[in-house]
């Protein structure tokens, strides 16, 4: 018997029925996994298994650990009201700041909750609530902090918790611990949803120490908890923070997963990548997930898109075509010489089409951040294509924001951004969509989208949150029946995460994405 990489006791024993039945019996309940040759139980399963196969089986002594930590468990936290009045959240902190109501109303929350869910949207201040609440917890149970958090954050997480006079110990998600210190420790994680694919191994790590037995708290903070429209991402979390509707993995993708058995070439293969039953889950998850509007918290100005129709004139019409074909010529090519799949041509002329279109809206792009800037406005750029962004920045200068850049001089290029150095900002949504305060920007310019509705808010977000002076404007630059389809794609998975997040009733149009993809090519 030994420790899961996911925080569960694995038992590894070749197949015999009289084994088979002992542990089947076993409570609370495992599973089998038969290409393992392993049995999986919950932790809290430890001591049976100990009583009933701790003869038989030999223990890990990672394994006997945990178990001695679960026979001797921490003292109980003080009362709630005690926690909240350690808090403090109507203080000023060291720097004059206070928190706003709805921050406040969250500590309370958070404090109330030994896992929890915090899935505000960007710019609400949610670092500084968790924060706010984890002092409360050091103070009275003296608890350590532990924060996972993208790398190019830990500085933003050090400056807040240098203004609450709070230690932290700052883990990337590259990087996560094996264990937790010993006396009690609260497991605050930034951008959650790193962590929405159960079998990464980024997962496993996080939901082991998510499960460490002197966990003393679990919050999670994510403005994009369900950031691909999939209740399959959600489950991860569920399970980091307790939920009884994640204590089995396969009984929730058949309920909320649409998951079923597909077979391809004779060989079955599960399949969980719908959604079913939202109206259901959001009731379920409402305890635990905590979501309000930024409408219903501050007084922010109003945000307005605008889609921005790009024409193509027939010689620029011709170029795109022929740039097309010699793709597509390219990939039979290359399914000829046994290098790709051949069932998978649609969706790399999607994908052709998608490049080739960032370049040929990119005399468009420029003409409106031109115009923009010409009137004295400032204007943050996103675009998917770092080779995007470089062409832009040779035509119209400004500080560019991309993975290629290092991650000093990305702060860099932000605060002379938001210093009015510069009035322009050109950022990949992966380097420039997270993290980063850019509300001196009064336009963002999205050259395309990305294929998830929550990556677009949070570029978007970037610029509409606390600090902001007047109205945002974002221009959605719009060439075809690409552009059409991602576009419908975002508001089609938008659709489900509102259900789950905002309690309000709605319709769901359901059209999978093959067949999106498949019409937009008899269209084209």
């Amino acid at each position: 018997m030994r420790l899961g990489a996911a925080g569960t006791i694995e038992v590894v024993t070749p197949f015999d029925a009289v084994t088979q039945a002992q542990l089947r019996a076993i409570r609370p309940q495992g599973r089998w996994f038969a290409r393992r040759r392993c049995w999986e139980f919950p932790l809290e399963a430890g001591g049976a298994l100990n009583a009933g196969l701790g003869r038989r089986f030999h223990l890990e002594p990672e394994l006997l650990q945990w178990l001695a930590w679960l026979d001797q468990p921490l003292p109980p936290l003080p009362p709630h009201r005690q926690l909240v009045a350690a808090a403090a959240p109507g203080e000023p902190l060291a720097d004059k700041r206070r928190l706003f109501a709805h921050q406040r109303a969250a500590v309370r929350w958070l404090l109330a909750r030994r896992g929890a869910l915090l899935a505000d949207p960007m710019g609400l201040g949610k670092t500084l609530t968790a924060l706010v609440a984890a002092r409360a917890m050091v103070r009275c149970a003296d608890c350590r902090v532990v924060v996972l958090a993208p790398a190019g954050l830990h500085g933003h997480w050090r400056r807040e918790a240098a203004s609450l006079e709070l230690d932290l110990e700052l883990h990337s998600w590259a990087k996560l611990p094996r264990g937790l210190p010993p006396a009690g420790t609260v497991l605050i994680a930034d951008e959650a949803h790193y962590a929405q694919n159960v079998s990464a191994a980024r997962t496993q790590a996080f939901l082991r120490l998510a499960r460490h037995p002197r966990l003393r708290a679990a919050w999670l903070l994510t403005g994009t908890p369900m950031k691909n429209g999939r209740p399959a991402q959600l489950f991860p979390l569920l399970a980091a923070i307790g939920h009884p509707i994640a204590q089995d993995q396969r009984a929730f993708e058949e309920r909320y997963c649409h998951g079923h058995w597909l077979e391809r070439g004779g060989v079955r293969h599960w399949q969980a990548q719908g959604a079913s039953q939202l109206e259901e889950l959001q009731r379920l998850t409402r305890p635990l997930l905590l979501h309000r509007r930024k409408q219903d918290c501050l007084d922010l100005p109003a945000k307005e898109r605008q889609m921005v129709p790009v024409e193509l004139d027939d010689a620029a019409g011709r170029g795109f075509q022929h740039r097309l074909q010699c793709k597509v010529e390219d990939y039979r090519r290359r399914v000829a010489r046994g290098e790709v799949r051949r069932d998978a041509e649609a969706l790399a002329v999607f994908t052709a089409l998608r490049q080739i279109g960032a370049d040929y809206k990119l005399p468009a792009a420029a003409a409106l951040v031109g115009q923009l800037l010409a009137q004295g406005e400032s204007v943050v750029l996103f675009c998917s294509f770092v080779a995007s962004a470089q062409l832009l920045q040779d035509r119209l200068g400004g500080q560019l924001l991309t993975g290629q850049v290092p991650p000093p001089q990305r702060q860099s290029a932000v605060d002379a951004f938001q210093a009015g150095a510069s009035r322009l900002l050109i950022a990949t949504y992966g380097a420039g969509g997270l993290g980063f305060s850019l509300q001196r920007a009064r336009h963002v310019v999205l050259l395309e989208r990305p294929w998830t509705p929550g990556d677009t808010e949070q570029a978007e977000d970037r610029c509409h949150r606390i600090g902001m002076e007047g109205s945002l404007t974002s221009h959605w630059l719009q060439l075809g029946v690409a552009d059409q389809l991602v576009d419908a794609l975002i508001a089609s998975k938008a659709e489900r995460i509102a259900l789950l997040l905002q309690r309000r009733p709605l319709q769901l149009r359901r059209q999978g994405f093959p067949a999106m993809v498949k019409a937009l090519l008899e269209d084209w």
